[in-house]
């Protein structure tokens, strides 16, 4: 299997998930019904394309928990589960609860230190033996310095971002030294040397793609010219409704949190 991670773990929204910070204008009009009910779905789709998930209950004191990938970078082959330390303060916290899961799991624990911060949703790993991660708002040098030391068997490189919160709103990795990016938000020269499928402009959501292996892609709905050009490059999408998550300025990345068998 060419994907990046086996298993993942992911958390279900909870009452309070209308309380999220976002900046979407239709953040105010979050159905959390309707986001349990998309979150169960895209659980399903994992499951089925067989993808084993840990499946935890909410955090009702954090809003944003559902966006369970920020919370740490875990990595198979070192058994090491780094802690972030969240850019976004009222987030801070989100974190212990993955750390009991993630011990029972068996790896091996450590932390982002003060100054440092980092989120998951800035961390793109690939096969090649790079991660690249997002200074961001969210995501510090500091940050991306002792994620580095964590991890020396690859080579960790810093992207300046400022126009989205995340790296992963802007490219992400879809096996075979290929990857989806949106070039008015994400530098291409940091990607010297991967093959480019270009997003675009007006599809910039669809972005925040996750590859499932052997060329299938889970996008939300509603991206018909992202759509087209995946299976125009081979790919086969899979897709999602995300509405809810949408409006809390997540996507189908931000949803789980892979244990990464590159790291």
């Amino acid at each position: 299997m060419d994907r990046l991670f086996d298993t993942v773990i992911v958390r279900r929204p909870g009452e309070n998930y209308k309380s999220c910070v976002s900046t979407n204008p239709e953040h105010r009009s979050i159905d959390v019904n309707l986001a349990k009910k998309q979150h169960k779905e895209y659980v399903k789709i994992l499951k089925e394309n067989g993808i084993e998930v840990i499946e935890l209950e909410p955090l009702e004191n954090h809003p944003d928990s559902v966006f369970v990938q920020d919370t740490a970078i875990v990595g198979v082959n070192s058994n090491l589960a780094v802690l972030s330390r969240f850019g976004e303060p009222s987030r801070r916290g989100e974190e212990e609860s993955i750390k009991e899961v993630l011990k029972k799991e068996g790896f091996e624990i450590k932390h982002i230190k003060e100054p440092g911060t980092i989120e998951g949703g800035d961390v793109l790993v690939t096969d090649q033996g790079i991660v690249f991660v997002g200074l961001s708002q969210r995501t510090n040098t500091e940050g991306i310095k002792q994620l580095a030391q964590f991890f020396p068997n690859v080579k960790v490189v810093g992207v300046p971002i400022s126009k989205i919160f995340h790296l992963l709103s802007g490219i992400n990795y879809l096996g075979n030294k290929t990857v989806a990016i949106s070039p008015h938000v994400v530098d291409t020269e940091y990607f010297k040397g991967f093959k480019f499928i270009t997003i675009p402009e007006d599809e910039l959501y669809a972005n925040n793609m996750l590859y499932l292996g052997e060329k299938k892609v889970l996008l939300p709905e509603g991206y018909p010219k992202t759509e087209e050009k995946l299976r125009r490059e081979g790919f086969k999408p899979v897709l999602a409704n995300v509405s809810e998550f949408w409006k809390g300025d997540g996507g189908v990345t931000c949803l789980n949190l892979p244990f990464y068998k590159p790291l």
